[in-house]
């Protein structure tokens, strides 16, 4: 199947946007807790006339398109057994990275692929082209295998009515995608290749990697809109130069710039998250942690929304 999703930024018209970063496995767990928790204290934002997912949100995103936020939150707080670093396929609960590296081996990989790039165009660039080199060294059977452990994670394997877009890369051109249900994409391969940033995620004949080397957040895809939420598992933190423009704040100032009102969520504690992120173990804390903040914001948090 050959494929030609957006490249251009989307613009809207409409009220209410649930924008859910990145952040591993830990960040889906806090990203269905605050949903969850809002949800239960009355404010219930899966009825956003627009919903953004990127990596790890576009997970949380699907998920929430098929399942009740009490739901999504019950399984968040079963616990897992953490797999033994580097190993082979492993599963990423929530959406996170490659099965090839570490998760430390990872980071270490992509900022100094950061380190090098001239600007954000760049960054892209390399960041698909070294994607591509695991991929030429690999047996090809991974996108496969990857596209299995994304679909058993997710409630539906349909688009929803209510809008969602889900970002990538392009890995050949570095091209930012964002991908909807008019896009010619299954919705499980979308979720598979925003998630994507060890190898790339193959949909017919192109390939893709994780949608937060787009922008962090990705939430300027809100703009248009008049209300906008953006829960960020990693705290609006970038690993981007700031001069880059990819950072939340950079995008928060845009979209209130054009008139649109918006409130951001972050984690109360940074133990969960940024080199924890993919320890499954902490998916627990982590969906606790977010349905108390969701409880506890949910006041706060009903004027912008409605």
């Amino acid at each position: 199947m050959s494929t030609t999703p957006s490249t251009s930024q989307p613009r809207g018209e409409g009220e209410r946007v649930l924008v859910l970063g990145g952040g591993g496995s830990t960040g889906n767990a806090w990203l269905i807790g605050v949903v969850a928790g809002l949800h239960e204290a009355g404010l219930d934002v899966t009825s956003a006339d627009l919903t953004v997912g990127t990596s790890a949100g576009s997970t949380a995103a699907a998920q929430l398109a098929g399942g009740t936020p009490a739901e999504l939150f019950a399984a968040a707080l079963t616990p897992i057994s953490p797999r033994p670093a580097g190993a082979a396929g492993a599963a990423r609960p929530g959406g996170g990275r490659g099965p090839v590296r570490s998760a430390a081996d990872q980071m270490a990989r992509t900022a100094a692929i950061i380190a090098a790039a001239d600007d954000v165009a760049d960054m892209r660039r390399r960041m698909g082209a070294a994607a591509l080199e695991l991929d030429a060294a690999s047996d090809g059977s991974w996108s496969a295998r990857w596209r299995e452990t994304v679909a058993a994670r997710l409630t539906t394997l349909r688009w929803p009515e209510r809008e969602l877009r889900i970002t990538a890369v392009d890995a050949r051109t570095g091209e930012p995608v964002v991908l909807d249900r008019d896009s010619g994409v299954d919705l499980a391969d979308a979720v598979a290749a925003s998630c994507s940033s060890g190898l790339p995620y193959r949909i017919g004949d192109r390939r893709y990697i994780d949608g937060g080397y787009r922008r962090n957040e990705n939430a300027d895809l809100a703009a248009g809109y008049r209300r906008v939420l953006v829960l960020s598992p990693f705290g609006g933190r970038s690993r981007h130069p700031r001069a880059w423009g990819t950072d939340l704040a950079t995008q928060v100032d845009e979209l209130r710039a054009t008139g649109s009102g918006v409130a951001t969520v972050f984690p109360a504690s940074e133990a969960m998250f940024g080199a924890n992120a993919m320890d499954v173990s902490l998916r627990p804390a982590a969906a606790r942690a977010g349905h108390d903040q969701g409880v506890a914001l949910a006041g706060e948090l009903t004027e912008l929304w409605r």
